[in-house]
């Protein structure tokens, strides 16, 4: 594996990460269909509702992690859910998502939030490990996710 290059992408760009998106939805139990995942991702890039990192191998996109805004009137602040993480099953293993993670802390904080935070299924216990190992703290479980939350000021 080459040094693995991680950048924000813009409407122009959201082809790297259609086809993994559309593998991170079929492990989440949703039926392929490149064609929705194009138009949701690339509507989520005009509209400027949310913020896609893509992890590259030699400009081959190999996973990505995507941010929702979340607002906090008390905190009068922008914070973040980390709706989206996903790295290709032959690149796992190697840091990639936790790298990918750490580039959403930085650019949240970069931006002012308080918080990053992200939902798991109960079962994905290898995803759980991940978060806990950076330290995102388990919330409340509901009856198929947990809620993991990290404050980054």
């Amino acid at each position: 594996m080459n040094k693995i290059e991680i950048k924000r992408i813009n409407l122009n760009e959201a082809d790297l990460v259609i086809s993994l998106f559309n593998q991170y939805r079929i492990f989440y139990g949703n039926f392929s269909d490149l064609g929705m995942a194009k138009a949701f991702v690339d509507a989520r890039l005009e509209n400027n509702e949310s913020v896609i990192f893509v992890a590259l191998d030699e400009n081959k996109p190999v996973g990505f992690t995507q941010l929702y805004p979340k607002y906090s009137s008390a905190r009068l602040s922008k914070n973040w859910i980390l709706n989206d993480l996903f790295v290709n099953e032959n690149y796992r293993k190697q840091g990639i998502g936790q790298e990918l993670i750490k580039t959403a802390m930085d650019f949240a904080k970069t931006n002012s939030s308080t918080f990053v935070q992200l939902e798991t299924a109960v079962d994905n216990y290898t995803a759980q490990s991940l978060y806990e190992a950076i330290g995102f703290k388990k919330q409340a479980p509901d009856t198929e996710f947990f809620l993991y939350r990290i404050d980054i000021i």
